[in-house]
């Protein structure tokens, strides 16, 4: 889903797999494993998307960048 963010293009999340995927604005991808829905729908609901990312995500969780 596409949000209104500077830093972040777009916030998909995979209920099955508890799977959050974010594409930044810079076009990088990257897949955030383990992540509970509860801190999904906090991140969509966030003001400001960059900063949840940042206080909440970012090395919260494994990841993997993806193949653009």
């Amino acid at each position: 889903m596409d949000v209104d963010s500077t830093a972040i293009q777009t916030i998909d999340y995979d209920t099955e797999r508890a799977k959050l995927l974010i594409r930044f604005a810079s076009g990088e991808r990257y897949v955030y494993v383990g992540v509970p829905v509860e801190v999904c729908r906090s991140f969509m609901d966030a003001p400001s998307k960059g900063g949840f990312f940042q206080d909440e995500i970012r090395d919260q969780y494994p990841y993997n960048r993806l193949d653009a």
